[in-house]
């Protein structure tokens, strides 16, 4: 279940378990990324924290949780080739996988054509 934030973020949950990323519309924005923090595995956060921070050539933007739980998992390979964070992958490039404590938290995170309306 693929769902978006209206701060860009999307969690695609399977069970309890939710990849977390940000939009092919928000990569687009921000331009070349130069710098990624992502947070740690065994991190409790709230819906909405800040939990990570990208850079680019153009701004420096918080990537907020979109569910409370425990971040189980963090994608470290991303720091590995930050070139290959682009609009095209962006659901290939998720930040952290999050054990959702509550799936109401979800509920109101839209779906894919409600996101593409916002944005469009």
């Amino acid at each position: 279940m693929l769902r978006y934030t209206t701060d860009h973020e999307w969690i695609n949950l399977e069970g309890d378990t939710g990849k977390v990323g940000i939009s092919p519309h928000a990569i687009e924005q921000l331009g070349d990324i130069v710098f990624v923090e992502l947070p740690e595995a065994g991190t409790s956060v709230a819906r909405g924290d800040s939990v990570a921070v990208f850079e680019s050539v153009k701004a420096a933007s918080d990537i907020y949780s979109p569910a409370g739980g425990e971040i189980t998992e963090v994608n470290t390979a991303l720091l590995d080739d930050l070139t290959a964070i682009t609009p095209e992958r962006a659901h290939d490039c998720w930040l952290f996988k999050i054990r959702v404590e509550s799936a109401g938290d979800l509920d109101e995170l839209m779906d894919e054509s409600a996101y593409n309306a916002m944005i469009g």
